[in-house]
């Protein structure tokens, strides 16, 4: 494919409507989440709170939060909302932290602290931390740019963390420990008392990420749901991530990183006192912080108010239990686990039914639905919105299995090949490897596109689609001697 030509800037601009015109035409081959039928990546509710979060965002869109000691109403902002989520964190006043740009930038600076902290106390030069096989992919990147091992748990049955070999594999160089709750692949808590009592017998810290959970977890438990404890309850939890932006229904991005005290949280911070333009110290990962960011999840925290998150928490879980029912209805399905909140997966347990080609099928019916690799499945992560569409998803889901059932070729076909050959690629290097050649492409001036034609008949993840289409053809040409 012949790479793009560079785009130039316009040498004379454009109106005001007419670039607001052309922002609304690119959208239309985006995900069109406002009808329900989207089941990741957007927690949207209906267009007066989109209205609301961008009038709260638009005024303080110019606003930098770099210097907190400049825009006092962005430090203001700030505090009251990392004050409200150690409130639901069931935090003591001690407990403090910053606002972040997302649950990456949360994780990733969890791990820097718990890093350095360990080389000022204990003078860990090899750093190691102890993660679930279930733990967000942020947590691989955090070891990446961190240059902390990963020592990775594997799971029991139940999908939780096998913990009698998590506490084999703590040593002089662990760092921190992790759990989440829930995890993203099946929705599970894990067991965080339990790995509390062993972070609080090794002295080693113990994170939980709660991006998904933190801003819908308390509001079920105050509803009288009965919720495994996984906050600042457990004495051995020394940090929470917490997605604002998530099911806090704020504007993206805005996380939260809270520790138990300032000790933890120091080590999170980064001071430079011989710059020529200063002393310069920043809390987080970001410099400039974008204000609207800010404004937006302090006025979702006071728009919805404890009542309103707990009326939004009731119906995501009325919608997550229907939608479970009606998954162990059909004979072939199964719910993965013991997903507690608003994620969960499900696989097939008939050897005459490819879950993949079930997906396919959803596709087909206008759900954007999402994958799920070791075991094989199929993922929800369900909001309030989507009470609307239970029955329309179960509905068409049961006509979606029968098909599979009365055409098994499909399971040769389209995403469902795609994904059932990936799970078993032998040399995951390679396919790594050639997946990064082709993302960078993307990113050249000019931009480029994954262009599968002739390659692949997948509605699945094109990266992965073009990754195998390169992998079979590399068997292919082995085979017959090319």
């Amino acid at each position: 494919m012949d790479k793009p030509l560079h785009k130039a800037m316009p040498e004379i601009g454009q109106s005001g409507p007419e670039v607001v015109r052309q922002l609304d035409s690119f959208k239309e081959h985006d995900p069109n989440y406002k009808d329900g039928r989207v089941w990741s990546l957007v927690y949207y509710l209906d267009e007066d709170h989109s209205a609301f979060l961008k009038e709260a965002y638009h005024k303080f869109a110019c606003e930098n939060g770099l210097n907190p000691t400049a825009f006092k109403s962005l430090k203001r902002f700030e505090t009251e909302v990392i004050s409200a989520t150690a409130d639901i964190l069931n935090g003591t006043k001690d407990v403090c932290g910053v606002v972040t740009s997302g649950g990456t930038e949360s994780c990733l600076m969890a791990v820097k602290t718990y890093r350095d902290m360990a080389r000022d106390k204990r003078r860990v030069k090899y750093p190691e931390m102890i993660i679930p096989e279930t733990a967000h992919v942020a947590w691989f990147k955090a070891s990446e740019y961190f240059g902390v091992k990963i020592r990775l748990v594997p799971l029991l049955e139940d999908l939780t963390p096998n913990l009698k070999k998590l506490k084999r594999m703590i040593n002089r160089n662990t760092v921190m420990i992790l759990g989440s709750a829930p995890e993203y692949p099946h929705g599970t808590i894990d067991p965080i008392e339990a790995m509390g009592e062993l972070a609080q017998k090794y002295k080693i810290p113990l994170h939980v990420d709660a991006c998904v959970g933190g801003f819908i977890l308390p509001f079920m438990e105050m509803n009288g749901e009965h919720i495994p404890l996984w906050d600042y309850r457990v004495p051995g939890v020394t940090s929470i991530s917490a997605d604002i932006h998530k099911f806090g229904y704020a504007a993206k991005g805005a996380s939260t990183i809270t520790y138990r005290n300032l000790d933890y949280l120091k080590y999170q911070m980064f001071v430079y006192q011989d710059w020529p333009g200063g002393v310069f110290a920043s809390s987080a990962l970001l410099g400039t912080r974008p204000g609207g960011a800010y404004a937006a999840a302090w006025g979702v925290l006071q728009y919805f108010g404890k009542a309103g998150y707990r009326t939004l928490a009731r119906d995501t879980l009325e919608a997550v239990k229907r939608l479970k029912a009606g998954v162990e209805k059909i004979p072939e399905l199964e719910v993965m686990g013991n997903p507690v909140g608003p994620l969960f997966a499900y696989k097939s347990i008939s050897p005459d039914l490819n879950i993949f080609a079930v997906g396919d099928q959803m596709d087909g019916m206008g759900w954007q639905v999402n994958r799920n690799q070791f075991p094989s499945g199929l993922h929800a992560m369900v909001t309030a919105q989507h009470l609307k569409v239970v029955d329309q998803y179960l509905e068409d889901l049961n006509t979606a299995v029968a098909t599979v059932k009365a055409n098994p070729e499909l399971a040769g076909q389209g995403g469902a090949a795609t994904y059932g050959m990936l799970a078993h690629v032998p040399l995951r290097g390679m396919v790594k490897k050639k997946v990064l050649e082709m993302y960078a492409e993307q990113y050249r001036a000019g931009g480029s596109e994954l262009d599968l034609a002739g390659e692949s008949d997948s509605s699945g993840s094109p990266l992965v689609d073009k990754a195998l289409a390169w992998w079979v053809a590399r068997q292919t040409r082995k085979s017959s001697g090319g």
